[in-house]
């Protein structure tokens, strides 16, 4: 049985969609946590982007008394890479898969759609760019890391080999250190990517120096070239 589309707060071009930015939520937040940044990216009208912001699941979070949130998949621990739901990440790859596959239907190319995530929702947007089978137009990952990053060798699709990755963090990140974003662009850079990477005098957290990189970042992947 299919499961059914994650809920999601959308947000049209003023003209007709070209391009789309699907970008998950950190954990505990909602749809509505990105929302303002669409205004403040300051993006050209003549790129078309409909911005996806996806609802994680609710579930159980165990390094929070098993309290239910929104989480893309369950905190085992604070030590990251020692213990991951690995059934939590896959599940919502899939998730984050329909929702790429129904930018499809909607007339989105493929390499016109981003994958954009803050926290764990970054996290996703790492794991599952780096495995999906179609080319993308890039893959933005703010305040994360890659999990499940032993398996990733053998699980990775060609397709997004040479796909533009940008990866950010807060130099004074509590909640994810930036020493665990540091080693992702490391292993990236290993692995044969190319990834642009930037860090700021900030928590965990965006700050506006930030979001003007990003939106240089969006207007470059997202624009074509001249046939």
């Amino acid at each position: 049985m299919t499961e059914p589309l994650l809920t999601t707060l959308e947000i049209e071009p003023a003209g007709v969609a070209r391009s789309t930015v699907i970008w998950m939520h950190g954990l505990g937040a909602d749809a509505r946590d990105f929302e303002p940044i669409v205004q403040e990216l300051k993006l050209p009208a003549e790129l078309g982007i409909r911005f996806v912001f996806p609802n994680a699941p609710i579930r159980a979070v165990t390094i929070n008394n098993g309290t239910q949130m929104r989480a893309w998949y369950d905190v085992l621990s604070l030590d990251l890479p020692r213990q991951e739901d690995a059934d939590g990440v896959y599940a919502s790859e899939q998730a984050i898969n329909a929702l790429l596959e129904r930018e499809k239907q909607r007339g989105i190319p493929t390499d016109r759609r981003v994958l954009a995530g803050f926290s764990q929702g970054g996290v996703m947007a790492l794991h599952t760019g780096l495995r999906y089978p179609e080319r993308l137009a890039g893959i933005l990952a703010l305040s994360c890391y890659i999990p499940l990053a032993a398996r990733l060798g053998n699980e990775r699709r060609t397709a997004n080999q040479s796909t533009p990755i940008f990866i950010t963090h807060g130099d004074y990140d509590a909640v994810i250190p930036m020493h665990y974003g540091q080693q992702s662009v490391n292993l990236l850079q290993r692995l044969g990517y190319t990834v642009q990477w930037s860090h700021y005098g900030i928590g965990h957290e965006v700050c506006w120096e930030e979001i003007r990189d990003i939106s240089h970042w969006l207007q470059r992947v997202l624009t074509k070239p001249e046939a």
